[in-house]
């Protein structure tokens, strides 16, 4: 079997890294974070140019109809250059949801095509997670009430502003009343959608987590090779280089399980859960480790607000508790292996 990404693919991947290297600097990304809105529309539409706002939504709809193999390239560049949750929860999340509802509902109609031209933002709110992301900020919200889909509009909601520990993030309590107006599912058919929202979401951030732990490990570098003791950069000392391999060698572990998450998603497996749970656990190991490592070699300077690693280590530490943490991963996994008729041995494990 070829268990390599097809040129297009990378060719995709390739020109968002480009673009983001030129876009997404982060003493750039500083000035929009301290804004109210922590947004910015310029870059929005930038990004909506390049595609990345189309990625799922379906042709018909003026999108490219693409799957999560091709989104999990793109969500480790979108980590690396810590780019804001609301292009996630609106163009890959968002879109998800609103394929599934039923064939030909208004919902998916008014909103596809507005997603696919970057002028529409949404936020999704799940038990999950105790906050929402960018409620204030979205056209549209998706809401979670015993498995029924309902949405609303951010003014038809009480909003509660919470600080995150990341600068980048605008998390916000959401105290609302469902009613028959604004439920758009019900739960026999939302059950579903919303199972496979938590598996997408978790898959994202797992790539996002990848993406951040090689940026971390890269600041690490670098900074090693331009710092100087004794004479001579801290980089040529064995230590700080088993520091570095060690966060290297767990990206490369973790790496090619997030592909194998995407793939279990995209081809609807069964098992696709317990992949995304690994990839979790993996993706959130390998940014924890990037994160102490590369601040280890920046010393205490690494906290401050002038070094660009404490914008990607906070991050990592935000994202790694969203959409279900470590101990819901965990469960996860240790449910599939421990069930008594779980099937185990090179054929079956993950």
């Amino acid at each position: 079997m070829d268990f390599t990404f097809d040129d297009q693919q990378l060719a995709f991947r390739d020109a968002i890294r480009k673009f983001l290297m030129v876009e997404a600097a982060p003493e750039w990304l500083r000035e929009i974070w301290e804004t109210r809105s922590g947004r910015s529309l310029d870059l929005r539409t930038k990004l909506a140019d390049q595609g990345l706002t189309a990625i799922s939504v379906p042709e018909p709809h003026g999108g490219m109809g693409l799957g999560d193999l091709d989104w999990v390239l793109a969500q480790q560049e979108l980590g690396y250059y810590a780019i804001p949750d609301s292009l996630n929860d609106t163009a890959y999340l968002a879109v998800d949801l609103l394929k599934r509802l039923p064939a030909g509902h208004a919902l998916a109609a008014q909103w596809l095509p507005r997603i696919a031209q970057g002028t529409a933002r949404i936020a999704i709110a799940h038990p999950v997670n105790p906050f929402t992301a960018d409620a204030e900020n979205a056209d549209l919200l998706l809401l979670w009430h015993e498995d029924e889909i309902h949405a609303l509009k951010p003014a038809q909601a009480k909003l509660t502003l919470n600080e995150s520990i990341d600068m980048s993030r605008r998390l916000y309590r959401i105290d609302w009343t469902p009613t028959a107006s604004s439920r758009v599912c019900d739960a026999s058919a939302g059950r579903a959608i919303w199972e496979d929202l938590l598996n997408r979401a978790g898959l994202a951030l797992a790539a996002q987590l990848v993406g951040l732990a090689s940026r971390m490990l890269d600041l690490g570098i670098d900074h090693s090779v331009n710092r100087k003791q004794f004479g001579k950069p801290v980089g040529s000392f064995q230590a700080v280089k088993h520091h570095m391999a060690d966060v290297a060698v767990k990206i490369e572990f973790a790496r090619p399980v997030v592909y194998r998450a995407a793939y279990a998603m995209q081809k609807g497996q069964a098992d696709r859960a317990v992949h995304v749970s690994h990839a979790r656990l993996a993706a959130g190991e390998a940014a924890r480790l990037a994160a102490r490592r590369s601040i280890q070699v920046h010393g205490a300077m690494g906290y401050t607000w002038e070094a660009d690693l404490q914008m990607f280590m906070k991050r990592a530490w935000a994202l790694e508790a969203n959409w279900g943490d470590r101990s819901f991963h965990k469960a996860r996994v240790a449910a599939h292996v421990l069930d008594p008729v779980a099937e185990l041995g090179p054929a079956h494990t993950f």
